[in-house]
Formats: structure tokens, sequence, C-alpha cells
């Protein structure tokens, strides 16, 4: 259990401090074939989580901030919030979501599954598919109540 403690640990603390210029450094807590997923991707492979992550910084400047961490006998998860400035004087972009992570015998990530809520984090928030899912939820609490 110790082993998976401290793997987690390092694994919160590489996304705390990720960058462009530490990014390349994952591939050394990932196993060669780990999986990572999230609403938009499902991607093995430590290269392509490589690349995968680095188009963040293509779209502005990401910063996750883990807030908890538990583990289990099987599985470690990271509570966090992602925030992004998208610069242009535009509102940054924070998204608050949960990380299931599955390690190997030697402390490396297998498996990296991100559960949060794509569609009022994200697609709520777009001009014309934003305004419709806004309306589908109005409609939809109408008719609970």
């Amino acid at each position: 259990m110790t082993r998976l403690v401290d793997a987690l640990a390092a694994y919160a603390r590489f996304y705390e401090t990720l960058s462009p210029a530490t990014l390349p450094g994952i591939a050394a807590l990932l196993a060669p074939n780990a999986r990572f997923k999230d609403p938009f991707n499902d991607v093995r492979g430590a290269d392509r989580i490589v690349r995968l992550l680095a188009t963040m910084y293509e779209h502005g400047t990401p910063r996750f901030e883990v807030i908890d961490q538990a583990v289990s006998e099987r599985a470690g998860y990271l509570l966090w919030r992602y925030t992004s400035d998208p610069g242009g004087g535009r509102a940054p972009w924070v998204i608050d979501g949960m990380t299931e992570l599955r390690f190997d015998a030697d402390g490396r990530v297998l498996e990296h599954v991100d559960h949060w809520d794509a569609a009022g984090q994200f697609y709520e928030k777009l001009p014309v598919v934003g305004w419709l899912i806004r309306r589908i939820k109005r409609r939809l609490q109408l008719r609970e109540g």
C-alpha cells in the first residue's frame, strides 16, 4: 500500500507542476502501454499521452490543482481543479474533476481515467451549443419540479 501512496503522490506532484518543459517527464511515471481516457480522448502509450497533453498548451495556459488524494487496495484517486487562461481578455476555463488511476507492480500508471462533466463544464460554455444545452436543462428541471 505504501508503494501505491508514494506513486499517487508523485503523480499528483507532477500534474501540479506540469509545464511544456516538464511534460516529457511523465513518460517515467507511465507504464509503456498506459491508457489515458477522458470525455474526449482514449489513447494508449506514453508517447501518445505526452502528445495529447501537449495540445493543452496550444489553447491557453493550463494549471492543475490537486485538491485531495485517496488510495484503495486497487487504485488511486485525485480530486482536482483545472484552470486555463485562454488569453485575449476571455474568462478562464475552470473544470473540476476526478482521476482514477491504476498502477503496475513498479508504481507506474497503467490507466488514467478522468471523470468530469463535459456538458456542464465545457459544452455549456460554447456559444451555440451552450445555449442549446442550457435550454434542455431548463426544460428537464421544469418537468422534475
